[in-house]
C-alpha cells in the first residue's frame, strides 16, 4: 500500500486476467486504445487499487531488450494524486529489473507530461523494427502520437 495526495492510498499490483474487464473499462473511459491489450499479458499491467477499484493502469509490452509503455490511465477523481506517477516509476523499475534497454511510448495528449521520467521525443524510425508491428503502431494510436523514448541501458 502506498500513500499518495490527499492522504489517499492505493496498493499497486501485477494486473491477473480477472482485472481485464476494469482496465478495459478505465481504458475507454480515458478514451485511449483497447487494441492489443486483450491479446497481451496481463502480468505485465500494473494497476492501482482502492476499495476493491481499479483507479489506474499502466502497461507493458516487451520486444527483446525494448519495451513499449502503453495504456497509462487513471480513473478522473484520482489524476493529479500522484498515483499515474507510481505506476510509471513501478513500469519502469520492472523494465530495469528485466535487463530492458529503453522503453518507448506513443501519446497525443501527454508529451510534457513524460519528460519528468526521462522520456524524449524521437522519430518513429528509432523504434525496433518488431515493436512497430505491434498494435500500438500498426494503428491504434494515430499517427499524429508523438513518439517517445527512454534508455535505461547502453
Amino acid at each position: 500500500m502506498i500513500q499518495v495526495k490527499n492522504e489517499r492510498c492505493v496498493n499497486l499490483r501485477p494486473a491477473t486476467s480477472t482485472d481485464l474487464e476494469g482496465v478495459l473499462e478505465l481504458l475507454r473511459r480515458s478514451n485511449l486504445p483497447l487494441e492489443g491489450v486483450a491479446a497481451s499479458s496481463m502480468a505485465d499491467f500494473v494497476v492501482a487499487e482502492s476499495e476493491g477499484m481499479i483507479v489506474g493502469v499502466a502497461g507493458l509490452e516487451l520486444y527483446r531488450q525494448s519495451a513499449l509503455l502503453r495504456s497509462v490511465a487513471v480513473e478522473e477523481n484520482w489524476r493529479g494524486s500522484g498515483v499515474g506517477h507510481a505506476l510509471i516509476d513501478r513500469a519502469l523499475s520492472t523494465t530495469q529489473e528485466q535487463g530492458i534497454h529503453d522503453v518507448f511510448l506513443l501519446t497525443t495528449t501527454a508529451r510534457e507530461y513524460f519528460p519528468r521520467f526521462g522520456f524524449a521525443c524521437i522519430e518513429r524510425e528509432g523504434v525496433p523494427e518488431p515493436m512497430k508491428a505491434s498494435a500500438e503502431f500498426q494503428g491504434a494510436c494515430p499517427d499524429t502520437a508523438v513518439c517517445m523514448r527512454k534508455t535505461l541501458l547502453d
